[in-house]
């Protein structure tokens, strides 16, 4: 669990990266922090790239439905006019923005801006993701999580695959990726090898915990 860095004076920034394969809850570690950062009173601009449209135009959205208002940028420099007033800058998908993103998070960070990144760290063939290898380089803080392989259970750090789409951008969920560990890792494609990821829906979760819960006791 990541704690927030003390600041005692002055007005400091910097930057923290949140990277790690598909399905492993980067959005909803960055939704995280950006909720904290607002009951704290801070002034927060979430920003999304506008080719994510998967579950909202505008919404940040997790994979499992957590979402937080943001503000679309089609450009990394779109960001430096629409954070102006921010004391909080928190960048969503950070993959799918030019290069020019390395330079306008430092220049918010010297700003004196906290900055939060998430954003997948390899690509489908397991190369590194630019920005995302120049902000981890630049980043004071850096996070890793890991989904779990859909094929063997273990920890998962890589996105596998599994239409025979060749761009190397490809803007998808459950449809198109599914996690896997090192030695189930596949590239360029493979066939789908865990069960279909049902929607995530609190109440029918919490009904399903009760029904075993009830079961469990009549045991």
């Amino acid at each position: 669990m990541f704690t927030e860095p003390t600041i005692l004076r002055g007005k400091i920034g910097w930057i923290e990266v949140i990277c790690g394969g598909m399905f492993s809850g980067k959005t909803e570690e960055l939704i995280r922090r950006a909720r904290r950062a607002q009951i704290a009173g801070q002034r927060v601009v979430i920003v999304k790239p506008a080719i994510d449209k998967r579950y909202d135009e505008e919404m940040v959205v997790s994979h499992n439905r957590v979402a937080l208002p943001g503000v679309v940028a089609s450009t990394a420099d779109q960001i430096v006019l629409m954070t102006g007033n921010a004391e909080v800058v928190c960048i969503d998908e950070a993959q799918f923005f030019d290069n020019r993103l390395v330079d306008v998070a430092n220049s918010l960070a010297n700003d004196g801006k906290r900055v939060i990144v998430a954003g997948l760290d390899m690509d489908y063939l397991g190369k590194p993701f630019e920005p995302m290898p120049h902000l981890l380089a630049v980043a004071e803080y850096v996070t890793k999580l890991h989904a779990i392989c859909a094929e063997s259970g273990h920890i998962a750090n890589f996105s596998q695959r599994v239409t025979e789409s060749k761009d190397r951008i490809l803007v998808g969920e459950k449809d198109a990726y599914e996690p896997r560990s090192r030695h189930c890792f596949r590239p360029p494609s493979d066939t789908r090898r865990g069960r279909p990821i049902k929607p995530f829906n609190n109440e029918q979760n919490t009904e399903e915990n009760e029904s075993t819960e009830k079961k469990e006791k009549s045991n």
